[in-house]
């Protein structure tokens, strides 16, 4: 009864509460709404998860209220959870299982076999020196530029692949980008696994000349995970979903973690296998053939599973490219949306900054890890022989990083925490971890300090996954504008790879010491460029962008005054620039209640000609509910005039067609 009570003394819930100058903008032409309808327009327009009974957006509260209403919205959210768990186990205890396969584990399959292989070529190397020691040992039989080869030609291929398959996925469709990248990691899988030579340095150019196809599929993998689970999670309609508000972090990450379970399966795999072809043994002497079965078998197994990937994306995932058709269409763009790049660089250059440094510091620390990792094994084991050791250690770290990935997934949407603080806290875990141990090397790697040493190797890995690693594939998507996400997301994500390159050339060139001193500034610097050019957005509902994008395509940018400018969205370089100067919650109330009339009009005049056999596009979602449908017939064409649909707009500014009823409704939302 307070929130009725509430839309009846300050209009439609205002944002903001009383309307003090007695004039109630917002709800000017809305006073005579009757029964359900001023409740049904609050839900879309006010969802509860975001604005308090007085229409009060979240961050707009003060502190300690804005503590109180998440922590109540999260705690009711986390006990509808538990329900619905609880009824889908009273029904089949088995369909929690299933529901997580098909929303996490299915969407991040592609991850979860890139990472499988990608890791698989550090687990090899030792096992190939020891299996191969007149090649990969002393190199007097191969040549040594191949070797290092392999490693610089698996990053060129994933650089070529995030660029490449980015721009096709933003041209062509997210569908199309995800087949292709199936495809791609299928034929590279069958290349590594017959990968052959007449002499032993012909099979090395070939593996690393395979490893290098197979990188452009896992290069196009990261922009098309990332895309397609995050407009999967917005939804179709015209308001955004509960699940885009809440839960959009959560899904995106929750896939993007399958590439940790990944090099957990290679590790186990590669461990089972060489047990079963050195009769049992995990320790060297390695005969030829059992290193020759051990990997080409452990390239053979994902083979199988993506070959049912490349099935699954061609007949299950149909609807994929969606959410950006729906774009393209409303902005009249067939192809690739080259007014929108520009827009986007001219608008977001400073994200662009933002996530692409970012990821390229969290590579040069994840892959900096990754490479160190033998060393610190050496470190705890000195004596170790064989590569068993090596990966049981490598193994515990993978847990490691597991939690952190899951750790993150559970908090990449809470308000109080979120993108933004995940990556600068985990840039600022790893500098310290990395900063401790330069200064006194010799204590911790060599002396008694070396459990402590231990303790913060791990520390950063954990810290790595629970930050900057999880956090740089969800915003390099969300940040920036449906028609470039893939594009902008590929670009930044090929920054990431560079710095992965970095680490790889200079790891070889200074000793475990120097790498210490050289490390832990990526992560300070990380922390400094995410503090100042990264906006924040946990809890923006992504449509809402949309909405504001679409302004700033038809030149109307100082227009728009929704939350998609709330400082608390902004990179603190977008605040001092006034970016958000044109924030007001009343004015962009009245905005969003003429463009659902102006959509409203749009949607009668598309039933009235198919009424009269007109052919209409079944992508249309012209759903309604009742209580607007009727409210907007009983208030036809008494909307105020202020703002139409910036949608429309720009259709007729780029040339699009509409009908003579659609340009009735037009004239009646102005």
């Amino acid at each position: 009864m307070a929130a009725d009570h509430s839309m009846r003394d300050y209009g439609l819930a205002a944002p903001h509460g009383p309307n003090f100058t007695g004039q109630h903008v917002a709800t000017a032409n809305l006073d005579d709404m009757k029964g359900d309808e001023a409740s049904v327009f609050r839900n879309l327009l006010l969802p509860d998860d975001s604005y308090d009974e007085n229409g009060t957006y979240w961050a707009d509260m003060p502190l300690g209220k804005r503590i109180s209403f998440i922590n109540k919205v999260n705690n009711a959210e986390s006990a509808s959870e538990l329900r619905t768990i609880g009824r889908m186990i009273k029904a089949d205890p088995l369909s929690p299982v299933s529901y997580y396969f098909r929303n996490m584990v299915i969407p991040g399959m592609g991850l979860l076999l890139e990472g499988y292989v990608l890791f698989s070529i550090g687990n090899l190397g030792p096992l190939f020196e020891a299996g191969f020691p007149d090649c990969w040992g002393s190199q007097t039989i191969c040549q040594p530029v191949w070797q290092e080869a392999v490693a610089y030609l698996e990053v060129v291929g994933i650089i070529l692949g995030q660029i490449l398959v980015g721009i096709l996925g933003d041209w062509l469709g997210r569908r199309w980008g995800l087949i292709q990248d199936a495809i791609i990691m299928f034929l590279g899988l069958v290349m590594l696994t017959a990968s052959w030579g007449v002499t032993m340095n012909g099979f090395v150019i070939c593996y690393a000349l395979s490893l290098m196809f197979y990188g452009v599929g896992v290069g196009g993998e990261y922009p098309m995970t990332a895309t397609s689970g995050m407009e999967n999670a917005v939804g179709s309609g015209k308001i955004s979903t509960r699940d885009d508000r809440l839960h959009r972090g959560r899904k995106v990450t929750s896939a993007f973690l399958m590439q940790g379970w990944g090099q957990w399966f290679n590790q186990v795999v590669l461990i089972l296998l060489l047990l079963i072809f050195n009769s049992g043994s995990g320790n060297p002497p390695y005969d030829k053939v059992v290193v020759q079965w051990t990997f080409r078998v452990s390239f053979a197994i994902p083979a199988a599973g993506t070959l049912w990937l490349v099935y699954y994306r061609t007949y299950k995932m149909r609807s994929a490219s969606k959410q950006l058709m729906a774009a393209k269409k409303k902005q009249s763009v067939t192809g690739y949306d080259v007014k929108s790049l520009g827009l986007t660089f001219t608008y977001f250059g400073p994200r662009i900054i933002a996530t692409a440094f970012g990821w390229f510091a969290n590579d040069v620390f994840f892959y900096g890890n990754k490479l160190f990792q033998s060393s610190f094994i050496a470190v705890l084991n000195p004596n170790a022989e064989g590569v068993m050791t090596n990966w049981l250690w490598n193994l515990a770290n993978i847990g490691v990083e597991l939690a952190g990935y899951y750790l993150a997934s559970f908090l990449i949407d809470h308000k109080l925490y979120g993108r933004k603080w995940m990556q600068i806290i985990g840039f600022a875990a790893c500098f310290i971890t990395f900063a401790i141990p330069a200064f006194q090397y010799h204590y911790y790697a060599e002396g008694p300090g070396i459990h402590s040493f231990q303790a913060m190797y791990y520390l950063s890995s954990f810290f790595g996954q629970f930050g900057p690693n999880a956090v740089t594939f969800l915003v390099a998507a969300e940040v920036f504008p449906t028609p470039v996400r893939a594009s902008a997301h590929g670009f930044s994500a090929a920054c990431g790879k560079l710095g992965a390159l970095l680490a790889a050339v200079l790891f070889n060139y200074i000793d475990s010491h120097t790498r210490f001193y050289v490390v832990p500034w990526f992560g300070l610097v990380g922390a400094i460029v995410t503090y100042l050019f990264l906006p924040d957005t946990t809890g923006l509902d992504l449509k809402e962008q949309e909405r504001r994008w679409a302004f700033i395509r038809a030149g109307r940018e100082s227009e728009y005054h929704g939350i998609a400018i709330h400082p608390k969205h902004l990179s603190f370089w977008e605040r001092i620039r006034g970016v958000g100067k044109h924030y007001n919650p009343e004015l962009d109330y009245q905005q969003r209640v003429e463009e659902m009339r102006a959509d409203w009009e749009q949607a009668m005049a598309r039933h009235a000609q198919e009424k009269e056999g007109a052919e209409i596009d079944e992508a249309t979602d012209d759903s309604w509910s009742s209580e607007v449908s009727t409210f907007f017939e009983r208030t036809r064409g008494k909307g105020n005039g202020s703002t139409r649909s910036p949608f429309v707009q720009t259709t007729q500014a780029n040339g699009g067609t509409l009908s003579e009823k659609e340009k009735e409704s037009d004239e009646a939302a102005r």
